[in-house]
């Protein structure tokens, strides 16, 4: 048995568990370590003889959680699903009052709330906790989102605020709300995070496609936005992966990597989020069916054979400095236009779960260490913080005023982009919802008349109280 109890166990040694554990060690945290295949945790440890003294393998689960110092912290990190709930099993009987469970892992949020009622009067505290920031983040410090009882927030902060990313000496991590809001808003995170990638695909597509650029030369164009309103973590790696070379060719890279792109889930639990909140989060919704479209590569080959002959109207858009600025201008607007969304689905599940979400906070510890980091993040904190804005982010002076000088550039590439034949499904998304967001008379008065006709729905109307029910004319004569 270890003389030195670990301040903190981690158990699931994955890539990211491995590196949350040596960023724990690296801030001076005793670490204990558990994985089901046990090599892994002496391997771990071997690895990294600087933080050896720190690391405290454990061959059995059982031992694992005897090496912790009490009340215990034990930090989840395995696969969503039934994987966690395997583990907790096992844990719950090992545990003793006061002790601590963290799952960390990309979990949806409606399990967290499952799992949390169900350790609730067990005395065992069940914490929900999304992290953001990919490997690297993990290893050097990603943002954090907590959920669970506000009152172990006290115990935990100690050990997270170290090991969290830093924007100028503020840790990127806090306590968002009960139950499930830590997991909920690392899905919106990632709901957005698809957004953004989404959108800087399509205006690459305008420059490889319609502009006519290569690889190399669209580098650079992106270097130049990350200087800009653009600043970002997205910004800055899509203009690296555009610069690299391929070893084996000299080809830019990218233009030999499939075009097919995967993804695990959080981005899908987004909007299908949004869409049981009764949100429109169009933008977000477009980025995770442009991943579903990209993994049909087959049938995209058949239909570009059979559509072979089909000629756009114009296929080229300007490669002048006035050109390349009008993309900026749209991307930066249309990036707006998502943030609005992903913080519309969050206010919506603030209110419906009871979580006031603080928002200025998210936005905060969003700063640095997780995928979405960008200079644009401050505006935000600033609009519901400072400013205590209340309701949709486009409707707040700030950003109203940016919106509406780069909507015509939204307009225009949006316009050329489909004449052209060049799909832009989040940029188009985005545009939508602007325009339908600006509209006070829209058209689901015809929606609801139709409802009526078919289903008896009912229906208010503009100059009389209450619910009404027509007769309609042509139903009546079809019943003659």
């Amino acid at each position: 048995m270890d003389k030195v109890k670990s301040d903190i166990g981690v158990l699931g040694l994955g890539v990211m568990g491995a590196m949350l554990a040596l960023n724990f060690a690296g801030n001076g945290f005793n670490v204990a370590l558990f994985n089901r295949t046990a090599s892994k945790a002496q391997q771990l440890k071997d690895d990294n003889p600087d933080l050896t003294q720190r690391l405290f393998a454990h061959e059995t689960v059982e031992r694992f959680v005897a090496g912790l110092a009490r009340p215990r912290v034990i930090l989840l990190m395995v696969n969503a699903g039934s994987a966690v709930d395997e583990q907790l099993a096992v844990l719950r009987d090992l545990l003793d009052e006061g002790d601590i469970i963290i799952d960390a892992g990309n979990t949806d949020f409606n399990d967290t709330r499952a799992r949390n009622a169900r350790f609730d009067g067990t005395g065992i505290h069940f914490v929900g906790m999304g992290v953001s920031g990919g490997e690297q983040g993990a290893r050097h410090g990603p943002s954090i989102m907590v959920g669970g009882d506000p009152a172990i927030w006290t115990r935990l902060r100690p050990l997270l605020e170290p090991i969290s990313a830093k924007y100028n000496g503020s840790p990127c991590v806090a306590w968002l709300g009960r139950d499930g809001a830590g997991h909920f808003v690392k899905t919106v995170h990632n709901g957005i995070e698809y957004a953004d990638m989404q959108m800087i695909a399509e205006i690459y597509a305008i420059l490889r496609d319609g502009v006519g650029f290569d690889a190399s030369r669209i580098a650079r164009i992106f270097e130049s936005w990350n200087q800009r309103g653009l600043s970002s973590y997205l910004i800055e790696i899509t203009a690296a992966v555009l610069a690299e070379s391929d070893a084996a060719t000299g080809k830019p890279l990218v233009d030999l990597i499939v075009d097919e792109a995967g993804q695990k889930g959080t981005g899908r639990w987004s909007v299908i989020e949004a869409q049981k909140l009764g949100v429109g989060a169009t933008t977000l919704e477009a980025a995770v069916a442009a991943r579903s479209m990209s993994a049909q590569r087959e049938e995209r080959a058949r239909a570009s054979e059979i559509y072979a002959g089909l000629q756009a109207v114009n296929g080229r858009f300007a490669s002048d400095g006035e050109g390349i600025a009008e993309l900026e201008a749209a991307l930066e607007t249309a990036k707006i236009i998502a943030y609005a969304q992903g913080y519309e689905v969050m206010a919506a599940a603030s209110v419906e779960f009871g979580w006031d979400l603080p928002m200025a906070e998210i936005a905060r510890i969003w700063r640095a260490g997780c995928i979405i980091r960008s200079v644009f993040l401050q505006d935000i904190m600033a609009a519901y913080g400072d400013a205590g804005h209340q309701g949709n982010l486009l409707a707040h002076p700030a950003f109203a005023a940016r919106v509406q000088k780069g909507q015509a550039a939204l307009r225009s590439v949006v316009a050329r982009a489909v004449t052209a034949g060049i799909p832009v499904p989040a940029l188009s998304a985005a545009l939508a919802y602007f325009d339908d967001l600006r509209r006070a008379r829209g058209v689901a008065n015809l929606v609801q008349g139709q409802r009526d006709y078919f289903g008896a729905h009912t229906f208010r109307m503009l100059d009389r109280d209450g619910v009404h029910h027509h007769q309609w004319a042509s139903a009546e004569a079809e019943a003659v």
